[in-house]
């Protein structure tokens, strides 16, 4: 993105060489330059968001990448689903479950049945009459109180506020005895009935188990599959947008070159003084100013080497549209260059970015030493 904004002159008439008369012509390509630069914004924005979405995947997977190999495979093969069909696979899949869960209740009814209907569930089938009882002490030790009328009610409840998952209805199950065994000291006959029918659920409870084992890791897996299913539409939405991104960046490419050129015609030739002026400029800029200056030489002119070891740049040799690119890239630089060094007071480069530039500088006069001989001899 750096490189198409610093491909973006910034057209001042007098600069530029172009007449006064021409002034609403240089106006309008101001506007349009701005208009780019607003395209360059919105595109940027859209780079930022295709790149947070593949960083914060890259992590889901690296996180979840315990799975098999045969499972990865699977996953390739696996076709992108539409945004309908996903969500009609997820009613169905919901409905399905829910009617299983539905049975898997429904047998579990059949076990609250047969201990509720022995000799000694009777203290069990109703709230706790703490009053009448005079329990004054019951809520300091019962946190959650529970019966089977309760449980039976949310069992049969249709405004859904009745049970979702059977192991909800095992928890209140033993919810209920195990109140009773807290409260009641062990030798008596309320402890020993609680913890005889509590043996008896557990032992019915395990017949079950398996089957209650075996739906919720068919859940988990349809849950992960829906998982997989919604994060191939959204890398295939993204793909998309990354493609849609490609073409707008080609046509921002294609219309700053349309613009350059024609902003080379309208210019003059520069000086020999201007060409001189620049090579000093250019020397006055920082590291990464340079760098982006050699890059807008090596556009022009794919020979050019600009992260070579040994750099030679001959000012005159470059093109009017380079020179120009230069000058305009060379000014600004210059102008933040100086805001930077005023509000910093200084910079700090290492010894390698002060070599580099150095040598480079160094190249610069160096050519402009041998033109200026040839030009005497």
């Amino acid at each position: 993105m750096e490189q198409v904004m610093a491909s973006i002159p910034d057209f001042e008439i007098a600069e530029a060489g172009i007449s006064k008369d021409n002034s609403a012509e240089a106006e309008q390509f101001k506007f349009r330059v701005d208009e780019i630069f607003q395209k360059v914004d919105e595109l940027e924005q859209k780079v930022n968001e295709v790149e947070q979405f593949y960083l914060s995947s890259s992590k889901k997977q690296q996180s979840s990448s315990k799975g098999s190999s045969m499972g990865k495979e699977r996953d390739k093969e696996r076709q992108v689903p539409s945004i309908k069909k996903q969500q009609q696979d997820a009613s169905r899949r919901e409905a399905a479950a829910a009617k299983r869960m539905q049975e898997l209740m429904r047998q579990f009814g059949t076990i609250v049945r047969q201990i509720t209907q022995h000799k000694w569930a009777w203290p069990f089938m109703q709230p706790v009459d703490v009053k009448g009882l005079g329990l004054h002490d019951y809520y300091e030790i019962v946190e959650k109180p529970m019966d089977f009328s309760t449980i039976k009610n949310q069992m049969e409840a249709k405004d859904g506020t009745g049970y979702k998952n059977v192991r909800d209805i095992c928890a209140d199950v033993r919810l209920v005895f195990n109140n009773a065994m807290k409260y009641n000291d062990e030798g008596s006959d309320v402890h020993l009935m609680a913890k005889t029918l509590l043996e008896k659920f557990e032992e019915k409870w395990q017949l079950l188990l398996p089957k209650v084992t075996e739906e919720e890791k068919r859940r988990d897996e349809e849950e992960a599959e829906a998982q997989l299913d919604m994060q191939l539409v959204r890398e295939a939405a993204h793909a998309k947008v990354v493609r849609d991104l490609c073409n707008e960046l080609y046509e921002v490419d294609t219309h700053l070159e349309h613009l350059r050129e024609t902003v080379v015609q309208k210019c003059r030739k520069m000086s020999t003084e201007e060409k001189r002026n620049l090579g000093t400029a250019i020397a006055r800029l920082s590291m990464e100013d340079l760098n982006k200056a050699l890059e807008i030489i090596a556009q022009s002119n794919p020979a050019f080497q600009a992260m070579a070891e040994e750099v030679e740049i001959d000012i005159d040799a470059q093109s009017e549209s380079t020179l120009w690119r230069l000058k305009f890239f060379v000014k600004d630089a210059l102008e933040l260059q100086s805001k930077s060094a005023m509000s910093t007071g200084g910079n700090n480069n290492n010894n390698y970015n002060n070599k580099r530039k150095k040598e480079i500088c160094d190249a610069i006069a160096k050519t402009a030493k041998k033109k200026s001989k040839k030009t005497c001899s």
